[in-house]
């Protein structure tokens, strides 16, 4: 009886311009509760996140269609199927996600004026910690003197002719 290694997936080969490990790094963001499948609520969050509104209705339609084994959840191989459909949104929210966490320097989920002032100096964009302070408010919709994710991408998606924070 011989034993033949059975192949590795290559993490690195491209599907659809979204890598297996990028894939991984989105799903296991979107999956809440660490349970490895995404339920409905966790996908209105993951189309959310991507810029899509949709009923409950679409939403369970949604997963209707892709939930192969009929569990009601997403499971990783499901989830590839839905960002193999729709790569550019998915590439999309990895590159605000990316330009977000180019700023969030200390990795805390929220951009200060401290980290916009220092990022923005380092692309060689000179702006006071006082203008800095007035970008951060402009936008800061829940008045905690900080940039969320959230407030980062209703900035980004809303005010495209606007003064950008890159």
């Amino acid at each position: 009886m011989s034993t033949t290694p059975t192949p590795q997936p290559n993490t690195t080969t491209k599907s659809s311009g979204v890598n297996q490990d990028e894939l991984r790094r989105v799903f296991n963001q979107f999956d809440a509760n660490k349970d490895g499948k995404i339920s409905v609520s966790e996908l209105r969050d993951v189309l959310k996140t991507m810029g899509s509104s949709y009923s409950e209705d679409e939403l369970k339609r949604v997963l209707e269609d892709i939930d192969a084994d009929r569990d009601g959840l997403i499971d990783l191989s499901e989830f590839s199927i839905l960002c193999r459909s729709s790569s550019d949104e998915v590439t999309a929210a990895l590159e605000m996600r990316d330009a977000f966490d180019l700023y969030d320097q200390d990795k805390n989920g929220l951009i200060s004026t401290k980290e916009l002032h220092l990022v923005l100096n380092r692309l060689g964009m000179k702006s006071s910690v006082d203008e800095c302070a007035g970008m951060i408010k402009s936008v800061d919709s829940d008045g905690d003197g900080n940039v969320n994710f959230e407030e980062f991408q209703k900035m980004m998606s809303n005010e495209k002719g606007s003064k950008p924070l890159d």
